[in-house]
């Protein structure tokens, strides 16, 4: 099936932040996000998942185990498991990105 955020699960998360699902299952998560400026999630890590993150437009800054990591359109940044992240738009326009997950998150978040 070919997929698109036109016919995707979508949900809202944090401050007002779109995601839709694009791809679930037990192996593999691919999730199209837009964060508006300003918005940021919590800290965590994920015990198993391996992320790799694409930013599709504007800039992401990543903190991952007390770095700070600028982003921009065209980039990507892997993130391996156990490490303590979150992501954050820190610009004046959205945030839009490809997360993918192996495995997937489900059950697999530990906030700190």
């Amino acid at each position: 099936m070919i997929r698109s955020k036109n016919n995707s699960e979508h949900y809202i998360w944090g401050n007002n932040c779109d995601s839709w699902i694009l791809k679930a299952s037990e192996n593999l998560s691919v999730k199209q996000e837009i964060m508006p400026s300003g918005t940021s999630e919590k800290l965590h890590f994920h015990e198993y998942a391996e992320q790799f993150f694409y930013i599709l437009k504007g800039e992401a800054v990543f903190y991952i185990d007390e770095e700070k990591f600028s982003v921009k359109t065209g980039e990507s940044i892997s993130i391996l498991p156990k490490s303590k992240h979150y992501i954050s738009n820190e610009s004046e326009e959205d945030l839009e990105f490809l997360v993918i997950s192996n495995p997937s998150t489900d059950n697999d978040r530990i906030e700190i």
